[in-house]
């Protein structure tokens, strides 16, 4: 019986996207502990900060300003130029004089600052030692405010109306020659005569309408002034501004808590993208050139998963123990991150074959990983020297580590066929292909992957359909079709060499030749 297989090969490297945003977005959720942890500190810090560091006594102070030039369309420049007006000093000067006090105005400006609530009303906010001394130099600001306003005002109306005055004298100097001109003729028979006399008539009395008018206008000028100055008042008693610590901290420790969490998923993008670790099982699949055939969690879980956990180890147990039972040659486990996942794979393992007959795990683990989860009548483990010296009727597991500092010609005695166990998002991409080429190399074939820690999210496939020479599900499957049709590659037996066009697993591509390998 045939099975027909699809062709679902991984996107080709010079098609893949610069950013993987799925693999993004589950490596930041996998270091969701890094942005919770920063955000936590920024919570603390912020609250904190409002503890500690608690605001200085302040006062407010609102002032009425009339401006002159007021217009129902103004966007508040006028506001804007008193604002400035506050922040100079002149004004800070004559504050400080009725306080009495020896600062100085450049240093006193720092202190307090102007903002215009609307075109006519002006905020005046000052921070003092106590509260007595904040409410003190706010009434002396708004006050020297007040007088600097009223001041100028004055000024303006004074120069304008001794510009009019000025003008309606120069005028009433030229009336008085008209006047000395017209007493010194007298009205004749003369035509020509009679036509000057009546154009200085007329001269005259234009110039009385304009001296009238202009004494006028000195006058409305200086009555002006007065509306202005008396419009210009302190509307808003200073009072000193109460800080509620409760309402400070929440606030501060909320800003906390968004910088802190902002900064932690940036710096957890930022890693994922340097750090280039895969964790989707189709990623990691890719990059060892071997299917996914097993998922485990890293830690047991909470109590409502550990019974899932169970079952999914004991299936695992299962498949391994098929695979060790129909294999001529001797299986080991590999790690990559998880070498305690492991261990209790490969005791697991052993237990379940040690009913049929003799069995040993060569321990290859850095540290001792076997030796401390042992159990009263666990298979024997041995290492070291002592695993020259098992008998080759019995049969054996081995365990070891594909991690940096591996030594890769070692790797063929713990076993000729492999089970990579890796870590999600444990080791690069680099490392990855490093790995598939080094076992390659030793001519070690890889049946498959057993994820530890996978993502619960991931949602892609892990199969490689193109490489099913060593995959546990090609075992008892043959060629659909004996020169391809309908689907892109045949499915492989077990044992079997690969097809001169068979894809290659995308580490293939993508590592140096021999002579330009780095080990």
């Amino acid at each position: 019986m045939t099975t027909r297989t699809t062709s679902t090969t991984s996107q080709s490297p010079a098609a893949a996207p610069l950013i993987d945003l799925q693999a993004l977005v589950v490596a930041v959720r996998r270091r969701r502990r890094l942005w919770c942890a920063l955000a936590l500190v920024g919570l603390l810090i912020g609250a904190a900060v409002a503890v500690l560091l608690p605001p200085s006594p302040s006062a407010v102070a609102k002032v009425l300003v009339a401006h002159q030039q007021d217009q129902p369309n103004d966007t508040g420049t006028l506001i804007r130029t008193d604002v400035q007006l506050l922040q100079t000093t002149q004004i800070a000067d004559r504050a400080l004089r009725s306080l009495k006090s020896p600062e100085k105005p450049e240093d006193f400006m720092k202190e307090y600052r102007g903002t215009g609530l609307s075109n006519n009303v002006l905020q005046i906010d000052v921070t003092g030692d106590t509260d007595a001394e904040a409410v003190a130099r706010a009434e002396a600001l708004a006050e020297a405010f007040v007088a600097d306003h009223a001041q100028r005002i004055r000024d303006i109306a004074d120069a304008e109306a001794k510009g009019l005055l000025d003008q309606r004298d120069r005028l009433q100097k030229q009336l008085a020659e008209v006047n000395k001109e017209i007493g010194g003729r007298s009205a004749d028979s003369d035509p020509k005569a009679a036509a000057s006399l009546e154009s200085l008539f007329a001269r005259r009395a234009d110039l009385t309408s304009r001296i009238a008018d202009f004494g006028q206008r000195a006058e409305e000028a200086r009555i002006g002034a007065p509306q202005l100055i008396a419009g210009t008042q302190i509307v808003d008693a200073p009072r000193a501004v109460r800080h509620s610590l409760p309402k400070a901290a929440v606030t501060d420790a909320v800003v906390g808590l968004v910088l802190g969490l902002f900064l932690g998923l940036a710096l957890a993008a930022v890693g994922a993208v340097v750090a280039d670790r895969p964790v989707l099982r189709r990623d990691i699949a890719a990059n060892l050139g071997a299917s996914v055939i097993a998922e485990l969690p890293r830690r047991p879980g909470r109590r409502w998963q550990r019974r899932r956990t169970r079952s999914a180890r004991e299936r695992l147990t299962t498949t391994l123990a098929r695979t060790v039972r129909g294999s001529a040659e001797a299986v080991s486990l590999l790690e990559l991150g998880c070498a305690r996942s492991t261990s209790a794979i490969a005791l697991d393992l052993a237990r379940a074959l040690a009913a049929e007959g003799p069995l040993v795990v060569v321990d290859g683990l850095p540290g001792p990983q076997l030796a401390g989860r042992q159990k009263p009548g666990d298979p024997t483990v041995v290492s070291g020297e002592r695993a020259a010296a098992v008998s080759p009727r019995e049969r054996r597991i081995g365990v070891g580590s594909v991690a940096p500092g591996t030594a890769w010609t070692d790797l063929r005695y713990l076993g000729t066929r492999t089970v990579l166990v890796v870590r999600a998002g444990h080791g690069s991409a680099a490392w990855l292909h490093t790995v598939a080429r080094q076992l390659a190399d030793q001519r070690i074939p890889v049946i498959g992957v057993v994820l530890i820690d996978p993502d619960p999210r991931d949602r892609t496939d892990g199969t490689l359909w193109d490489g099913l020479g060593t995959a546990l599900r090609g075992r008892s499957e043959r060629p659909a079709r004996p020169n391809g049709g309908g689907a892109s590659h045949a499915v492989q037996a077990v044992g079997e060499g690969p097809r001169p066009a068979e894809r290659q697993p995308m580490w293939a591509a993508r590592v140096p030749d021999d002579d330009q390998e780095v080990r």
